[in-house]
């Protein structure tokens, strides 16, 4: 559980009671499994070394969307994500696309390990491929352990206390829009005590500009 703390601390989260609500997380039916690269050892300070994936949902009035992310641990940056109805391996891809896009293509990236569950999305034949065409390593922890995977649990959990908790959307476009724009305000304007107190866009451009400093 420490481990947790101390990612809580980073986010600048503070404990509050429990709220259970439904997991979307859903197991693949195949065998197939990707290994797990990461073994909990979450941290690294570099770019595009260790990227986490997961989904989480978005109530409106109008009914459900499906938040998928994209974190780079180094920077604490969603480099990339997707919104829409249905948590599936297309909108798993569209996340992971954008996030390819963000840092610069397949040639920037190529290595990358991508850390997620054992959902169905993460198994799907489809994203694999994308994975695979993007140089994407895989990585999975185990079924059912949000320890595993704990970085971006604590960041789909401070989305859905800062923002899903305060704010009431009427309607799903209302909800598409203030996400993107809470995510990109996270990006530019949230400080972090393991990056010195910068932001996510701030500590990278301090890392291309004076990589010994900022690290």
């Amino acid at each position: 559980m420490n481990t947790v703390a101390a990612i809580m601390r980073e986010q600048g989260m503070v404990a509050r009671p429990k709220r259970y609500r439904r997991h979307s997380t859903r197991p693949g039916k195949g065998r197939w499994r990707a290994p797990d690269l990461v073994k909990r050892k979450f941290a690294t300070q570099e770019l595009n070394d260790k990227w986490y994936g997961d989904g989480t949902e978005v109530d409106t009035d109008e009914g459900k969307l499906q938040l998928d992310s994209v974190l780079d641990v180094a920077s604490r940056r969603i480099v990339g994500f997707a919104i829409g109805e249905h948590h599936d391996a297309e909108l798993a891809y569209g996340a992971l696309a954008v996030a390819v896009a963000v840092r610069g293509g397949g040639e920037v990236i190529a290595g990358v390990v991508l850390h997620t569950d054992q959902g169905s999305e993460y198994t799907a034949r489809s994203f694999r491929a994308a994975c695979t065409r993007c140089g994407v390593r895989q990585s999975m922890g185990r079924p059912g352990s949000a320890l595993d995977n704990a970085v971006i649990e604590s960041w789909h959990s401070t989305v859905e206390f800062e923002l899903r908790r305060i704010e009431q959307f009427a309607t799903k476009a209302q909800a598409r829009a203030r996400v993107a724009i809470w995510i990109e305000e996270y990006n530019r304007d949230r400080r972090h005590s393991a990056l010195g107190m910068r932001s996510p866009i701030d500590y990278e451009r301090a890392l291309r500009e004076h990589p010994r400093e900022a690290a």
